[in-house]
């Protein structure tokens, strides 16, 4: 290997690590933003408009194609707009670790996906994965006298985040003609739109520009920040290392979580939660190992 593929190479993990680090981590200041009355939809709304101008700024030369893109990036913002959304929402008002675990379910649903609609064969290790997840959940989930299943609406925008995510996924995979640049507008414009249509379900109004303080947009500024840094600091990485391989790098995210989660907001998981979630991040690395191929 050579010095310079061998620095990309350090520089992609760095990246990969730096990136789920920041999602570990980017749930406390959406709560700031909570707690100061302004609500997950409409932070959601401004952080990633803020990204958004950012990246239309630095993306300024990429204007000229801006309308010419493929159908399939309209698919992608829906899919990536709603998982990022739900994903915010959930790890605001829910339970961290558990949010993160439900939303780690995401293996089990690409592998469906990708069976029905990629004509992917699933095979027995992947029926494995299946089962290891169902699991997991079944574990996690598990509560005296009730069904296993999410146990708020926190809960149901996680597991509805995984599925989106897997959605995301295949829609990427299958996308192959899109740009990097094409495809983090697209996430970035999707969450913006997926929380104008989230609006008039808001119980608040809808707070405009001029009722932020000047805490509130550097609140804002931060996780725009951190939002556009994860963004382009992880494509970079999954095209200089396989997916799979980033994938396993990927659940770093839930290390600085866990600690962030415990530090920050008191949360601590019980023995069956622990174990459950075990199982499900065994059957997220199995994933990964099984697509690294044979």
């Amino acid at each position: 290997m050579s010095a310079n593929t061998s620095t990309k190479n350090s520089l992609a993990v760095f990246g990969l690590l730096f990136g789920a680090a920041c999602w570990g981590v980017i749930w406390y200041p959406y709560r700031i933003m909570q707690e100061a009355g302004v609500s997950g939809v409409a932070s959601s709304f401004y952080t990633y408009s803020i990204t958004a101008a950012v990246g239309l700024i630095l993306f300024a030369r990429s204007w000229r194609g801006l309308f010419k893109q493929p159908q399939t990036v309209y698919w992608l913002a829906i899919a990536a707009g709603w998982t990022n959304l739900s994903y915010v929402l959930a790890v605001i008002d829910g339970e961290v670790m558990r949010v993160m675990l439900l939303f780690y379910l995401s293996p089990l649903w690409t592998l469906i996906l990708a069976h029905f609609w990629l004509k992917e064969r699933t095979g027995v290790k992947g029926l494995a994965i299946i089962a290891i997840s169902l699991l997991g959940a079944y574990i996690m989930l598990w509560q005296p006298h009730a069904l296993p299943l999410p146990k708020n609406h926190a809960e149901w925008l996680a597991l509805s985040s995984g599925i989106g995510f897997s959605l995301t996924n295949v829609i990427t995979r299958k996308s192959v003609d899109l740009s990097l640049r094409a495809k983090s507008m697209a996430v970035w414009l999707g969450v913006m739109g997926m929380a104008v249509l989230l609006l008039p379900f808001e119980t608040s109004p809808f707070p405009g520009p001029t009722s932020f303080t000047m805490t509130n947009w550097l609140v804002m500024g931060f996780i725009a920040l951190l939002l556009m840094a994860a963004t382009l600091f992880v494509q970079y990485g999954i095209t200089q290392i396989p997916v799979t391989r980033a994938s396993v790098i990927f659940l770093f995210e839930l290390v600085v979580a866990a600690i962030a989660s415990y530090y920050l907001a008191n949360e601590a998981m019980t023995m069956h939660e622990w174990i459950g979630g075990s199982l499900i991040i065994l059957a997220a690395i199995f994933a990964a190992r099984v697509g690294s191929g044979p």
